[in-house]
């Protein structure tokens, strides 16, 4: 058992008979009353996001996960495959296990979180950040770059990404995961 103060991003716990993931957390102490922990939760079966408050010192069931780098193969339909990288075992997984599907590029590595007890996979963890192509931009109007603009562009894998407007198609372009932002061009 573990109690909220060891609550953290990532952290796979039992609640309400399901597992969740914790995406957000903020402890908050208040000058009046008792402290508490404010907390975003992913249920890893039906990818349902909640928010919960824990007040401190609530005793939280923790599940115990291994996590195992898998390389992203294909996707089909709402299937997603991926081979381990020690034993070239291969697994499917519904894209709902996934947090940004729509910037995984065949190839790509990720880390895919499993439960100890019964080995079934809980969620997968992209990398922090992806070098993705951009397939298609508009190009951007001369002398408009007065202030932060930025225009839409489609990177291979067809995510749609907010970018400067110097960003031209075929450049490469390293976008953060989390938020799908773009965060600077990669130069080869």
């Amino acid at each position: 058992m573990a109690s909220t103060s060891d609550i953290r991003k990532g952290l796979c716990i039992k609640y309400n008979h399901d597992i969740f993931k914790v995406i957000e957390f903020l402890h908050v102490k208040p000058g009046k009353g008792p402290a508490f922990v404010r907390t975003k939760l992913k249920s890893v079966t039906t990818g349902k996001v909640i928010d919960n408050t824990f007040s401190a010192g609530h005793k939280i069931e923790d599940v115990r996960v291994e996590t195992r780098s898998y390389q992203f193969l294909y996707a089909e339909g709402e299937m997603y495959h991926f081979m381990n990288t020690d034993d070239f075992n291969q697994i499917s997984l519904e894209e709902s296990s996934l947090d940004a599907s729509d910037l995984l590029k065949e190839g790509e590595i990720v880390t895919i979180l499993f439960n100890t007890e019964d080995s079934m996979p809980l969620s997968v963890d992209m990398p922090a950040s992806v070098i993705l192509e951009v397939t298609h931009a508009e190009p951007g109007v001369r002398g408009n770059t007065a202030t932060n603009a930025t225009k839409p562009a489609t990177v291979e894998t067809g995510a749609k990404v907010n970018v400067p407007l110097f960003i031209n198609e075929g450049d490469k372009i390293k976008v953060d995961t989390e938020k799908g932002n773009y965060m600077e061009r990669v130069k080869e």
